[in-house]
């Protein structure tokens, strides 16, 4: 994201929006104690705006891993879809938590691709998810 200047009134509404939360694996800002990035959900490199419509909240690391993405492989079909889009999909119906808390299950075409394409399970998250399940910080309740 670096280069893009966006106005702080945007960067207020849109992280107000997200819930001051990673739009793909849920982390939260004031459990990380870490301001997230704007990630823009169609890339700059694909013409995407920098816009209200065009950008959503998320972690440095998921934002990475997106880079210029839209698509990935679906791992079970092999198939190219798109990836989640947190401004237009709803995470619920894509995604659940394992029993535990700590991983993430793809239960769509989409929901895996994106979990494989973001790394939504990379070591470190899922142990500090660990620790934010028992101290009832994690997974967001809503």
């Amino acid at each position: 994201m670096s280069g893009t200047y966006i106005p702080k009134a945007l960067r207020k509404r849109v992280t107000a929006q997200a819930k001051y939360r990673c739009g793909y694996c849920l982390t939260q800002e004031e459990v990380v104690g870490m301001e997230m990035e704007l990630d823009h959900l169609v890339p700059r490199a694909q013409q995407g705006e920098t816009n209200e419509e065009n950008l959503w909240l998320a972690c440095s690391a998921c934002n990475n891993a997106k880079n210029d993405r839209t698509t990935a492989r679906d791992p079970l079909t092999d198939e190219e879809v798109a990836l989640f889009n947190p401004r237009k999909q709803v995470w619920n119906e894509h995604f659940r938590w394992t029993p535990e808390g700590d991983r993430i299950i793809g239960l769509t075409s989409t929901g895996r691709a994106t979990i494989v394409a973001l790394n939504l399970n990379r070591y470190y998250l899922v142990r500090s998810r660990r620790i934010w399940v028992k101290t009832g910080w994690h997974p967001p309740r809503d």
